[in-house]
């Protein structure tokens, strides 16, 4: 069985790109000061960041058909909601390219108006959450409840920053490893919830039947894959959850077109490789005909 290449005709979803708003960008000084995690991550030098339209000319470079655009998981509510509004911009302006999450701090009191206010702007689900950069954790009932009940009221899935447990450190590295996640989805076994990064190796123990059953609803992205594992982790998961494997490239940290190419030369079946590259999205949104 062959594998798709480029220039096969099969929609391309990009699962986890970064956006933000030419203000920010331009000012990032301003930013630093205000969230720490923010300049954990883009304090350096060579840190990059990227507009709407830089995604678009990325997305026409590599022949992606719709993005997810993510903001930034701000501690603060405000910054969240100003992100928010570039990211609703945004999709209205690019539609059809680019699919808006909604950045919330789940601790602010507003959290549930503004995934409400988002959802009626048009934008499809919510993350990507850093529960470390948050200052919350992942699986403390008492926080994430009103966010998780409004997100399966309005048929939203979650995006959520997730880390391996062992490893390299690397600047992002957090605490949402397997077991929290495992913990969280066996509280809410309804939301559809992505975990990012390869969940930070969850899906290796889906091979339990126990933690197959509480993971019906959730999926894993590829972001970052180039720095986290050898290239066999595509074979290698898609044995395992095939169907729950969504393209991300963590654009612009990975360029679309560098992960898109590693992936197509990952020796994966014609089958599974399109849907790790867009219909398991496509069925995740509800997209199947369109």
């Amino acid at each position: 069985m062959g594998t798709l290449c480029e220039n096969d005709h099969a929609v391309i979803i990009d699962f986890h790109t970064h956006i933000f708003a030419p203000e920010i960008i331009e000012n990032k000084g301003r930013y630093l000061e205000r969230d720490a995690w923010f300049a954990s991550l883009y304090g350096g030098s060579k840190a990059k960041m990227a507009a709407a339209e830089d995604l678009i000319a990325s997305m026409d470079e590599a022949g992606v058909d719709r993005s997810v655009a993510l903001g930034f998981a701000w501690a603060d509510q405000g910054l969240c909601a100003e992100t928010n509004d570039y990211i609703i911009e945004a999709t209205k302006r690019y539609p059809g390219h680019l699919i808006g999450f909604a950045c919330v701090q789940p601790r602010a009191s507003k959290a549930v108006y503004e995934v409400e206010r988002c959802a009626a702007e048009g934008l499809r689900g919510i993350g990507e959450l850093s529960p470390d950069g948050q200052g919350y954790a992942l699986d403390d009932e008492r926080v994430m409840a009103p966010v998780v009940e409004a997100a399966i009221a309005l048929g939203l899935p979650v995006l959520v920053h997730a880390s391996e447990p062992v490893g390299h450190i690397y600047p992002g590295k957090g605490t949402v490893t397997p077991d929290v996640i495992y913990r969280f989805v066996r509280g809410c076994p309804e939301l559809p919830l992505i975990c990012a990064h390869w969940g930070g190796g969850l899906p290796f123990y889906e091979l339990m039947p126990e933690v197959a059953e509480a993971c019906a609803n959730v999926y894993y992205d590829t972001a970052a894959s180039p720095y986290l594992y050898r290239d066999e982790v595509f074979p290698l998961v898609a044995e395992v959850v095939g169907h729950k494997i969504l393209f991300g490239s963590d654009y612009p940290l990975i360029g679309q077109k560098r992960l898109l190419d590693r992936i197509r030369d990952a020796g994966l079946p014609r089958d599974v490789l399109a849907k790790l590259l867009g219909e398991n999205a496509e069925r995740l949104f509800g997209m199947q005909g369109r």
